[in-house]
């Protein structure tokens, strides 16, 4: 974690606080923001999880009785020192109606990579169809076979591999590799599929179950 030096911050300029803006380290999605004071951050600090203070519920360490808490990678201060961006591995949602950004769902696309991958994540969340009849998507049919996945990655690696090493026509063909047309298109969608299900049985701690505490919200 980033060591903050909470002398350059200007507390006063906030009546004692700053702002804090949280966002996911993995995938730079805006989560939530709040506001903090000396103590909450030296708390967040000692702790390496995020504390935070509201001006109805004080000092408040987030995740405390829900289990989400947000587990720091790094605080940067912004260039007038009022606010801070925490840079956080969240361990589930981080607002208070269940969803994991406060902005809904569409901040949870920071980027064309974060948007493909919301859009593997629906995918998968798709229930296989029952009816005989009916057909499920091919990115469900992916996460359900380990073997067509693995061979649909090893096809569009090498289709990329291959455009990047073709002779007189390599600058042409690798320059269209890497647009959204290209080879490199399918073989992120592959490799995003690869993680997620990677990420799923291995269970790290941004996707394993809340953890029940006492304490403040």
């Amino acid at each position: 974690m980033t060591d903050l030096d909470l002398d350059s911050l200007d507390f006063a300029k906030g009546s004692g606080l700053v702002t804090v803006v949280a966002q996911d380290a993995e995938s730079g999605a805006v989560l939530m923001v709040a506001h903090a004071d000396r103590e909450a951050l030296e708390r967040t600090l000692a702790t390496g999880e995020m504390h935070y203070r509201s001006r109805t519920r004080g000092l408040w360490h987030k995740g405390a009785t829900s289990g989400n808490v947000q587990q720091v990678v790094s605080l940067l201060t912004d260039c007038d020192g009022d606010a801070i961006l925490a840079r956080v591995r969240s361990v589930g949602p981080a607002c208070h109606t269940g969803a994991r950004s406060c902005f809904g769902e569409a901040a949870l696309a920071a980027d064309a990579l974060g948007a493909l991958d919301a859009t593997i994540a629906a995918r998968e969340a798709d229930p296989m169809p029952r009816a005989r009849e009916e057909t499920p998507s091919y990115t469900r049919r992916l996460f359900a076979d380990r073997n067509l996945r693995l061979k649909k990655l090893g096809e569009e690696s090498a289709e990329l591999v291959t455009a990047c090493a073709d002779g007189d026509r390599a600058g042409r063909r690798a320059r269209r590799a890497l647009g959204t047309r290209g080879s490199a298109a399918p073989v992120t969608g592959a490799a995003l599929g690869g993680l997620r299900t990677r990420t799923r049985a291995s269970g790290p701690a941004s996707r394993r179950p809340p953890r029940r505490r006492s304490g403040n919200p």
